[in-house]
């Protein structure tokens, strides 16, 4: 399982430029022409920068949700560009169905994420990376474990980077006894929760093992805000991912985490949890 979608990433804000990428914008720029537009023109209708079109266009860009939707309804809403946006891909490293939910993260200014299964990727340190690297399947060779740490250091930096965005992480406590990788392993884990739970933007909660009721039990819960204060979830399976912009289930999983917040450990005994949990080792 590749959890977060994560495979490795780039160290730009820009994407390398792919086949997908560049055939993406060159239907951009044939609809654009039919259209008689210019990139500037068709800036002013879906709220971008001609440099942005044009970015796009020579296949520099990946474009994100609200360009699609918008240079899908000014360029004859044909269907063409959003299902081609589901084939891009972007920097080597990403998992495919992972990218678009990446690119929104970058500009989100609130992340819920609960997870059931591990530390999720963006707390995750180097070590605890590599723990699990080690027990996937196929085997990954060195430079592909390299590849998914280089990721979930990439979107950790959004942490810090961001102070604006409220990050929200919900985590089992049976993820932090099971010690993946060992003693060393988890008592590392459990200091960099501890250490990133001081940032101001950042709440972390454990679902404590004994628990009546639990609204999660359906699986984890991805939710994101953009600054246009729409709302996105995310959905991760073995093997694939699927980004929900359906405002009726965005609803449903928002309602299922803000239970969890009230039945998971308040912030304060989170804290005090993880260090005897700590304490322990």
């Amino acid at each position: 399982m590749v959890v977060d979608g994560r495979v490795g990433a780039c160290s730009s804000g820009e994407p390398e430029s792919s086949d997908s990428l560049r055939t993406f914008g060159a239907v951009v720029q044939a609809l654009r022409e039919f259209q008689g537009l210019s990139r500037e023109e068709l800036g002013d209708l879906v709220g971008f920068s001609k440099h942005t079109v044009a970015s796009v266009e020579l296949g520099r860009r990946m474009p994100d949700v609200d360009f699609v939707e918008a240079a899908e309804k000014a360029l004859g809403n044909t269907g063409a560009l959003r299902r081609g946006a589901e084939y891009l891909e972007r920097q080597p490293g990403l998992a495919a169905w992972f990218r678009r939910w990446a690119n929104l993260e970058k500009t989100a200014i609130t992340l819920y994420t609960y997870e059931c299964r591990m530390i999720p990727g963006m707390l995750q340190t180097q070590e605890y990376v590599h723990a699990l690297s080690a027990a996937q399947l196929p085997p990954l060779n060195d430079a592909q474990i390299e590849d998914l740490w280089t990721a979930r250091a990439d979107r950790q930096r959004l942490l810090t980077e961001r102070p604006n965005t409220a990050f929200s992480f919900i985590i089992e406590e049976y993820v932090l006894l099971r010690q993946t990788g060992g003693v060393e392993v988890t008592r590392g884990a459990i200091d960099h929760l501890l250490e990133v739970g001081e940032l101001r933007n950042v709440e972390i909660q454990v679902m404590p093992l004994r628990r009546a009721s639990h609204a999660g039990l359906q699986g984890p819960i991805h939710l994101l805000e953009t600054p246009k204060n729409k709302w996105f979830a995310y959905n991760e399976g073995q093997e694939s991912g699927q980004l929900i912009s359906d405002p009726k289930v965005v609803s449903v999983l928002q309602s299922r985490y803000a239970r969890m917040r009230s039945q998971a450990l308040s912030l304060e005994d989170s804290l005090s949890l993880l260090k005897r949990m700590r304490g322990d080792l």
